[in-house]
Formats: C-alpha cells, sequence, structure tokens
C-alpha cells in the first residue's frame, strides 16, 4: 500500500471536526524566530475528562487568575473556553488540552503550538497573550493557552444559515489572505485553512466583515521537510501537494483560502464525499466556480486553486486584488454613462487604439476638471496595454504624484463617475499611500476614459486635501471634461489614420 493512500486512509477514521494534530502530527521543531520556551512541560498523563469540562459547580481558576464560564468549542486535543481574567477584567479565550500520555521522543505538540503563537502578531491572526500549566483536581498538570477573546461566530457556524455575498467572502478572504501572508513572511505554513479555524468578528464596523484565522496547531516552519507517517490538515481542504504526500508550502495555504472562499459564496463544500474521495478528486478536477460569481473574483479564485502550487497567486498579490474588487464595489456610480464621441471612421481593433499621450488639450482638460469640481488637484491616468498605469498631466499636485499609478479604480463602479467624499473613512482604501503626506488627500472623484470601442484607456481625477462631497453637478462637470478629452484623442485618431494610414 503507498504511503499516499495509507495517509488517506488514516484520514478516513477521523471526524472532520476533530482537530487534526491528533492524527500523528509530527512536534514542530524549534524554529530560530521563536524564543526557546522556558521550561518545557512534563508529558500528560492519561485521564477522563478535566472537572472544568464536566461543568462543574464550582468555578475553576487557572494560573491564578483565569476563571472558566463557559464552553466554546471541543475537539480530541483540547478544549477551548470563554474565560475571565480577574487581573485585567477582560474576557479570554481559554484553549485547555486533555491529559494524556506523550511519548518523551515525540516532544509536546501544545508547547510547540504556543511558541508558533508567540512569534505571531497581525490583526487577522488570533493574539496568544499567555500560557501555563496548572494542577488539576486529581492533582495532574493541565496545559493551558490564553488567547484573544472574539466575539461573533466561525465561519463554518455562519454558512449553516446559507451562503455569503461574494463581497463579504472578499473581505473574509482578504482578511485571511493578509495574515497568512504575514505569517509566511515569518516563517510559518498553517496548513489547516477551514471554515471552523476563521472567526467572524460580531462587532459592529464599517466594514460588513472582519475575520481572524486560528488554531496554529499544525503550523510549521516554511520548508522545514513533514517526517510524519501521516498527512495533517483537515481532508476537504487540502492542497493537492498534501494529498500527493509532499510537504506544504504557502501556496498550499493559499489554495486551501481559495476552497474556503468558495464554500463561503456556495454555501457548499467543493470536494465532498468520504475523507479518501474528497482528497483524491483534486489531483484530477480543478474547483468548480459557480457562474453567479462575479467574473473578476471568479478569475482571482481560479489563480488561487492552480493544481501547481508555482502556478499559484501569492498571497500578497491575492490581497490586493480583493481590495480592489472591494474598492469598485464600495464607490458611488454615477447614474448615467460617460457619453462616447462617436469616430468618424470605424473603432480600431484591439491591440492598436492609441494611447492617451499628453497634449496642451489633456493639460486644460485636468485644470478645467479640478475647477469645476472645486478641488485643488487634477490628474489624469492612462492605462496601457502593458497592464500599467502612467500618468499624463497633474495640476495642484506639488510633488509628482507617483503614488496614484497604484491606483486600483478604473470604471468597475460602471460607466459613469464615481466619488469617495473622504479617503480616511473608506474601509478599504483608506490606507492608500495618496491618502498620507506630502499629498493628504482626503476627497477624490473619478471617470473613466473610453476608447470608441468602449475600452477603458484611462482615468481623469479630481482630488481635494479637505473631505467633501460631490454633487451630481460636479461630476456632470467631471464628466464634461471627459468627453472633451474623448473627443480630441478621437480627433487625433482620425488625422493620423488620414495621413499616415494607421492608427
Amino acid at each position: 500500500m503507498s504511503p499516499l493512500f495509507r495517509r488517506a486512509q488514516r484520514r478516513e477514521a477521523v471526524a472532520d471536526s476533530v482537530p487534526p494534530q491528533t492524527t500523528g502530527a509530527r512536534p514542530l521543531p524549534q524554529h530560530p524566530s521563536v524564543p526557546p520556551a522556558a521550561a518545557p512541560p512534563r508529558p500528560l498523563p492519561v485521564a477522563a475528562a478535566s472537572a472544568a469540562e464536566e461543568a462543574p459547580d464550582e468555578p475553576v481558576r487557572l494560573g491564578g487568575r483565569y476563571v472558566l464560564e463557559r464552553v466554546l468549542g471541543k475537539g480530541g486535543e483540547a478544549s477551548v473556553y470563554a474565560a475571565r481574567d480577574e487581573a485585567l477584567d477582560r474576557t479570554v479565550a481559554i484553549k485547555l488540552f486533555h491529559r494524556r500520555a506523550v511519548p518523551p521522543s515525540q516532544g509536546m505538540l501544545e508547547a510547540a503550538e504556543a511558541r508558533v503563537g508567540a512569534a505571531l502578531g497581525h490583526a487577522s491572526l488570533t493574539t496568544l497573550f499567555d500560557t501555563g500549566i496548572d494542577v488539576g483536581p486529581d492533582g495532574a498538570p493541565q496545559l493551558y493557552m490564553v488567547m484573544e477573546y472574539v466575539r461573533g461566530e466561525t465561519l463554518s457556524e455562519r454558512l449553516r444559515r446559507g451562503a455569503i455575498s461574494p463581497s463579504d467572502a472578499c473581505w473574509l478572504g482578504f482578511d485571511i489572505a493578509e495574515g497568512l501572508d504575514y505569517m509566511h513572511q515569518v516563517g510559518f505554513v498553517h496548513r489547516d485553512v477551514k471554515p471552523s479555524n476563521i472567526l467572524i468578528s460580531g462587532l459592529r464596523s464599517v466594514r460588513p466583515v472582519v475575520a481572524k484565522l486560528t488554531d496554529f496547531g499544525i503550523a510549521a516552519p516554511v520548508g522545514e521537510p513533514d517526517l510524519s507517517e501521516f498527512t495533517v490538515g483537515t481532508a476537504a481542504y487540502l492542497s493537492p501537494e498534501q494529498v500527493e504526500g509532499n510537504d506544504a508550502v504557502p501556496a498550499s495555504d493559499t489554495y486551501s483560502l481559495g476552497l474556503v472562499m468558495i464554500e463561503a459564496m456556495t454555501g457548499r463544500v467543493v470536494f465532498p464525499g468520504s475523507v479518501t474521495k474528497s482528497a483524491f478528486a483534486r489531483l484530477t478536477e480543478d474547483p468548480e466556480i459557480p457562474e453567479q460569481i462575479p467574473p473578476r473574483t471568479a478569475a482571482l479564485l481560479r489563480r488561487m486553486t492552480e493544481r501547481r502550487p508555482a502556478d499559484r497567486i501569492g498571497l500578497g498579490d491575492a490581497a490586493v486584488e480583493m481590495q480592489q474588487i472591494l474598492a469598485a464595489d464600495l464607490v458611488r456610480p454615477r447614474t448615467g454613462a460617460i457619453p462616447v464621441v462617436p469616430a468618424a471612421e470605424p473603432a480600431t481593433t484591439p491591440g492598436t487604439r492609441p494611447a492617451v499621450q499628453p497634449s496642451a488639450a489633456t493639460d486644460s482638460a485636468v485644470r478645467l476638471a479640478a475647477a469645476a469640481a472645486g478641488t485643488s488637484k487634477g490628474l489624469l491616468l492612462r492605462f496601457d496595454a502593458d497592464g500599467a498605469t502612467r500618468i499624463v498631466a497633474a495640476h495642484g499636485w506639488g510633488e509628482r504624484p507617483s503614488v496614484m499609478e497604484t491606483w486600483p479604480l478604473r470604471s468597475e463602479g460602471g460607466a459613469g463617475a464615481w466619488a469617495i467624499p473622504d479617503l480616511l473613512a473608506h474601509p478599504v482604501l483608506f490606507s492608500h499611500p495618496v491618502a498620507s503626506a506630502p499629498h493628504d488627500v482626503r476627497a477624490i472623484a473619478g471617470a473613466p476614459l473610453l476608447a470608441a470601442d468602449g475600452a477603458v484607456v484611462g482615468l481623469l481625477c479630481v482630488a481635494d486635501e479637505d473631505a467633501q462631497a460631490f454633487s451630481d453637478a460636479r461630476l456632470g462637470a467631471l464628466q464634461d471634461a471627459v468627453a472633451l478629452l474623448q473627443h480630441d484623442l478621437q480627433l487625433r485618431a482620425a488625422v493620423r489614420r488620414a495621413v499616415l494610414g494607421a492608427d
């Protein structure tokens, strides 16, 4: 029997709700970036469930300060409780490991998880506050971890009520992608990205979804060979390389997150069935992405779930793409399309349309747009066929606003103008460099420049250091300026055709 099938068979006997560290995962070696534990805990003997898990009449206090209140979840390796930190008067989450025998040669998985958690610090990852060993009612030692308490629910609990919107799934995916990208940079692969390990905050926010990744019990150092006999992880969310028995790499987390996002949008596990059937299906099939998922989001999911790790998009780039998708969804489109001046000649074919070039007309249009919109700054961006964004004309910026060459919005909000009254209050774009010194932009609006064939070839923007609402009249003036530019662009194209016989 091959090692791969033996691994899959072993996972067949393990329920999906049981954390994967119960299935023969090897202990994590000390990572260079993680400080060594002061004193490794003694192996925990096999015993019945703790008194706390049996809902005792008397409060259970750990470490002299943490009072267990209620069970949040149970697994084969540990139970998680909401607890009260009496020293700081706050609610925390306590992961209390079951007492069990651990061979000295195997080491302490629990201590390894604590060291990984201590090395991480990111808004999209749950924070580890403390660890300790207490003595149970029977005198046996109990290892516990004190973690950030997230008020809300897990994604798996949320999905019991049905799928979430593609937009909300992108909010969730953006948070987890950023957290995983940070984790990879620190030097760890999570290896168990799944709905039950994603927490959705229930606190009110300007964002519809705020998510955090938790459970670093089987995280491993990047590049560390996996010498365990069995594949670690949860079958439904394993990457193809993990199913084949190879070591998990950062791209493995990318694949798992892609599956989670598809499941969040559809409400269905991507590869259902038994552990063996589910695991092996991804070796010959690509995830099915329903047609109702928006094209740009579907394209990103395909890049995240490529079968070969080298073909997958990096999580940093995936987070940027999700940010752009969300930004386009959040801007306020103006009703009505920008008028396109008909060309006197047939539209040019893709790849041959003329690029927007600096000219007196572009300079005048930028100044006119800024004045009509009541802003101090104006800018014209050009979108080239190679995907690059270049500045054509600028007015009122002082220093060249090169940071606008990374501006994500084009015309996704519709063919009309869009406006962001206060950039610092925007859930996604508040962190864009243009909002910082030396430009300090607070309000910004834009309208796309269209070629005769409808392709977006540029963007006319107006901006100001003060937050402001853009009236329909001001956005209309911006569209008028764009119409003048389009007319000038097509007139120049007609002259080139007449004189040179080419575009």
